[in-house]
């Protein structure tokens, strides 16, 4: 038999498929049931109309023989099987799909009941991959005869008749032999073949077969076990997402889950949803009980599973989650998808675009409805993943602020409880104009700060930031229901009357040189010394002017290779005008400015410690406050 030659420049594509069009050899098989599933689409299609298909739909099945003697593995269908002609026009033409000719034959292409994968005529070839000999047998439904079709590769293929007794397609893969980085012998494997099936067909709509071994306690014995040779089903064929809602248990979401996602807990919630219009989708979406482990490290993969009529694509579709859901497993799958040539990537269109927004909107409804009828788990889920929230927020400049920040949660001087923007607000005062918060390591802390007492005496509430993405957030909001958030221990503080306010005026401009002479004595590190009225009990406090306050710069110090690392608050000294230390400062200020240096260092250090921050050296604090205990 005459060798033929391939329809196109087939060393050079044949090659390009082989080398470069696939990332993952073991896509071969993906593709080759894929097309087999197609073949049986068709065939069962056309029995909707044509009574000489005597098949029933139970009937219908893909079969796969493994051989590691001869190194072979075999793929059989019982689907429409190909004539000489389409075998020629089919396998002898590079990049020819019959499956898009049939999907797009105006006799077809309008009908509901068939849903055809294959569209580009390429994932034929992929099994070239991992096989240096293939051979293909067929016959069509309603034909008499059968071909076969034989390939070695790029040099080209031979069709001659041969004997078959049903209608189908058999495709045999002689494997190759094992080389140094590759070990093709793995596709021999019954068990990497299940793990294959599993992984991207587990959900095509026909049994896939395969015989077995698998070993079994012996009949009547309690101790000798068995091999025994079984025709294993090897996909479930029905996706749960396409069940009825109704008909899965808690339990079935939960086996999935923790089998394809790898977590031995059940996830806090449970999310479905199908839409059809611009486009049409199903997903399902869990969210986790806890953060994986690597979740906040590089080698984390976020992403959706995506599915192509019930084919996996993609493992992790990045484009299908935003960061700040980065959290979310699950898996969407859609027919209208535009993939590329090798069905392993997507092209960015307005599909999967309108996609990734239906998403997002749908994450974020179920979190608010969680949020309201189980506070307790939304709680839970929040502790786990409240901080992505907020880096979404920060991370988009406040881009996604509509979406994110009614899912926020805070700590609050309200019963200690967490606390959403919305609460806070529906329970401000009439005359309060801002939202107070302040930041620290601990709720413990944050409340014995002077500034947060002094709020809370005047009625207000107050929100404790304890994480570092906290107070960034808060800057990208910038407001909430029209209300500014405040920072407690900044400069805007604004809580004193008006005669209040000028009698402050009066005393700081009156002690000018004094407070000038602390600030000298401290040194570098603070910008300004100032009397206040609002410290209650308290000596001293810090406060800082402008937009960086002195904890965003304690976090910003955390990372030295940070170009903001060493931006410095403008920290300020607030001294209680109505506390003893402020008569002693002004005596001393009269008759021993050596001592009111001393004063002022130990009251900065005090401050410092109060708010949270270190000393930059204890031991010469500890030497002072020792030298003014015995003096």
């Amino acid at each position: 038999m005459a060798k033929k030659q391939f329809k196109t420049e087939s060393k050079k594509l044949l090659d390009m498929m082989v080398n470069s069009i696939y990332t993952h050899k073991e896509i071969f098989l993906r593709e080759l049931i894929s097309n087999a599933s197609d073949a049986i689409d068709k065939l069962y299609f056309r029995s909707l109309t044509d009574d000489t298909v005597t098949l029933k739909k139970e009937d219908y099945e893909i079969r796969i023989t493994l051989d590691k003697e001869s190194r072979t593995l075999t793929l059989r269908d019982n689907g429409c099987g190909m004539t000489r002609e389409e075998l020629e026009n089919n396998l002898g033409t590079i990049a020819k799909s019959g499956s898009f000719d049939f999907k797009n034959d105006p006799e077809h292409k309008d009908k509901e009941q068939i849903d055809i994968i294959g569209q580009f005529g390429v994932g034929f070839y992929s099994a070239f991959m991992v096989s240096d000999h293939i051979v293909v047998e067929s016959r069509a439904h309603g034909a008499e005869d059968a071909y076969r079709w034989e390939s070695r590769g790029a040099d080209g293929y031979t069709v001659e008749p041969c004997a078959k007794d049903s209608v189908g397609t058999v495709i045999t893969l002689h494997i190759k032999e094992d080389g140094e980085e590759e070990k093709y012998s793995d596709f021999l494997d019954e068990y990497h073949i299940r793990g294959l099936v599993k992984k991207y067909s587990d959900y095509i709509r026909y049994p896939i077969r395969m015989l077995t071994e698998n070993r079994r306690l012996k009949e009547g014995s309690k101790d000798e076990f068995e091999t025994v040779t079984e025709d294993e089903t090897l996909n479930s064929m029905v996706p749960l997402w396409k069940k009825n809602a109704s008909d899965v248990t808690e339990e079935e979401y939960t086996t999935f889950y923790q089998e394809k996602f790898y977590d031995w807990e059940v996830p806090l919630k449970v999310i479905r949803q199908k839409t059809e219009g611009v486009s049409n989708f199903e997903s399902l979406l869990f969210i986790p009980s806890h953060a994986p482990y690597n979740y906040y490290s590089r080698d984390f993969e976020k992403g959706l599973q995506l599915y192509s009529s019930g084919v996996l694509i993609m493992e992790h579709c990045k484009d299908l989650l935003p960061d700040y859901f980065s959290f979310v497993r699950g898996l969407v799958d859609s027919s209208d998808l535009s993939l590329n040539i090798s069905r392993e990537m997507l092209q960015h269109d307005r599909q999967l675009k309108a996609i990734a927004k239906a998403v997002e909107k749908k994450i974020a409804s179920e979190l608010s409805k969680l949020q309201t009828s189980d506070r307790e788990k939304y709680e839970k889920f929040y502790d786990a993943f409240g901080a992505q929230l907020k880096w979404g927020i920060y991370n988009d400049f406040g881009m996604h602020k509509d979406v994110l920040q009614d899912l926020l949660l805070f700590r609050s001087s309200f019963e200690g409880k967490y606390v959403t923007l919305k609460e806070y607000v529906s329970r401000m005062k009439e005359e309060q104009k801002k939202i107070y918060f302040a930041s620290g390591e601990s709720v413990e802390k944050i409340s014995l700060l002077p500034q947060v007492e002094s709020v809370i005496a005047h009625g207000f509430e107050v929100l404790y930031l304890t994480e570092d993405v906290d107070e960034f957030a808060l800057q990208m909001l910038r407001t909430y229901g029209e209300k500014e958030f405040s920072n407690v221990c900044q400069d805007n503080l604004d809580l004193a009357t008006e005669e209040e306010k000028e009698s402050l005026k009066e005393e700081n401009e009156s002690a000018k040189d004094l407070l000038d002479w602390i600030k000298e004595s401290v040194g570098d590190g603070l910008h300004a010394v100032r009397f206040t009225g609002s410290l209650k009990n308290h000596a001293a406090c810090l406060s800082s002017e402008g937009a960086l306050s002195a904890n965003m710069e304690k976090v910003l110090s955390k990372n030295p290779g940070n170009q903001a690392a060493n931006i410095k608050a403008e920290l300020v000294l607030e001294i209680n005008v109505h506390h003893p230390i402020a008569d002693k400062l002004k005596k001393l200020f009269e008759s021993d400015k050596d001592t009111l240096a001393k004063y002022s260092k130990v009251l900065y250090a005090q401050a410092r410690l109060v708010s949270g921050l270190s000393i930059e050296n204890p031991a010469e604090i500890s030497e002072l406050v020792c030298d003014l205990m015995v003096n």
